[in-house]
């Protein structure tokens, strides 16, 4: 017997030749090194992927940086203009006559008693904007009982003036080359040394509308027309393309009709902006003989640019509650429709809310639909309705961007502040509205 095991034992362990043969401490040495070369390179290639990452984040974020800064730069200065001080006596002849422009530059070159050529009057008479009288006139308006007194009162100056208070024009450049005379320049400097000229906050550019004249112009008129957009947008988008999710996912049949439209709305919401347009000019304009550049037919255009978005955000977030909810409802005797409307809807309101927020973000930037509809129009007064004349702080953006004026730039870098402050307060709201409202299930 013990024989026998001593036999199995020698056949099962192997031989000294055959062991140094397959495991060698050379070979093994070798897929050590071979493995070792391996991991070394998987981790160089991790350290090579995490610094292509890191590098990418870091451009993306210089480069906005960068965007910002030079938006910043060039339009931080426009939410301040420059101001004359002028004793002004209210003569009640003029003022009878609304002869205000006369009062002010007597005003003015009483401050220059020195100057009383035509040729200095004529560059004293420039540094007053061709809006002073209408401020003035306003003054008098509301307190008819200024009329036969002195009245000190800051006016608004050019906009050539209030660009040189800013620093936006070369005092070392040649007179030909810097786009503003040698004698502005000193009145003006007269007026910054005395006090008379100084800086206040651009009320003007959140009240007036467009004007020929920078200094003048504003975006009350542009943010009046995006916000009535923006309410028949809503008005029309939000409960069709809700209605509409909510039909597909929970009541609609299974069949090659829910498909293909399923498929075109999911090809809708890729279509670019300026087809919308297009239809918006054939059939709105067209064919119904809707009044052009209004609010009513760019919210229309707008609806339907941003109904496809609603419609498949909605059905996301219908999908995301669970089946179990259906069931428990169903269960307990609810029909179909309480079960959507009293369960189900309720639980997917947060990510219809921030698709619809979205939606609405996408269609206060929007510009190309607009300008097809003819919201590109130059609207100086502030609509008061949706059928008025109108534009939008993007088409104004755009307006102003193609304006040659110095004054106007500033403005533009403004406009742009303020839509992005828009949309980002727009998308905030959105991620704020999720986290509040977010259940796990």
């Amino acid at each position: 017997m013990t024989d026998l095991v001593e036999q199995d034992v020698s056949a099962v362990t192997p031989s000294p030749a055959s062991s140094s043969g397959s495991n060698s401490p050379a070979k093994s040495r070798v897929r050590s090194e071979a493995f070792a070369r391996r991991l070394r390179a998987r981790h160089a290639a991790e350290r090579r992927f995490r610094l292509a990452g890191a590098a990418a984040v870091a451009l993306a974020a210089l480069m906005l940086v960068v965007l910002l800064g030079s938006i910043v730069a060039k339009g931080g200065t426009a939410f301040w203009e420059a101001r004359i001080r002028l004793e002004v006596m209210l003569d009640p002849a003029e003022v009878a006559e609304r002869n205000y422009m006369p009062l002010l530059r007597r005003a003015l070159h009483a401050q220059f008693p020195q100057v009383t050529d035509r040729a200095g009057r004529r560059v004293l008479n420039d540094l007053l904007s061709s809006g002073a009288p209408y401020e003035l006139e306003a003054m008098v308006a509301k307190n008819p009982a200024l009329v036969g007194t002195t009245l000190t009162v800051w006016v608004r100056a050019d906009d050539e003036i209030d660009q040189l208070v800013k620093g936006r024009y070369r005092r070392d450049l040649p007179e030909s080359e810097r786009g503003l005379s040698d004698a502005k320049i000193a009145a003006a400097d007269a007026l910054l040394a005395s006090g008379a000229l100084a800086q206040g906050f651009n009320t003007t550019l959140f009240t007036a509308g467009d004007s020929r004249e920078p200094e003048q112009a504003g975006i009350g008129g542009a943010i009046v027309g995006s916000l009535l957009t923006l309410l028949v947008t809503m008005a029309l988008s939000v409960p069709v393309g809700i209605s509409a999710a909510v039909y597909l996912e929970e009541f609609a049949p299974k069949n090659r009709w829910t498909d293909l439209i399923e498929v075109n709305i999911n090809n809708l919401a890729a279509v670019p902006s300026i087809i919308f347009g297009l239809l918006g000019l054939a059939v709105f304009l067209g064919f119904f003989g809707m009044p052009r550049s209004a609010p009513l037919v760019g919210g229309l255009v707008m609806a339907l640019m941003t109904l496809p978005v609603i419609i498949i955000s909605a059905r996301v977030a219908l999908k995301a509650v669970p089946p179990s909810i259906r069931e428990a409802a169903l269960g307990i005797g609810a029909s179909p429709l309480q079960t959507v409307l009293h369960h189900v809807l309720p639980l997917a309101m947060p990510g219809i809310l921030t698709g619809t927020i979205i939606g609405m973000a996408r269609a206060l930037g929007e510009t190309a639909p607009l300008l097809m509809i003819g919201m590109v129009a130059f609207i100086v007064d502030v609509p008061h309705g949706l059928t008025d004349s109108a534009t939008v702080l993007p088409v104004q953006i755009y307006m102003w961007a193609d304006s040659p004026e110095r004054a106007f730039t500033e403005r533009t870098s403004a406009a742009i502040l303020i839509l992005l402050g828009v949309l980002i307060l727009l998308n905030g709201t959105a991620v704020i509205l999720r986290k509040i409202f977010e259940r796990r299930w």
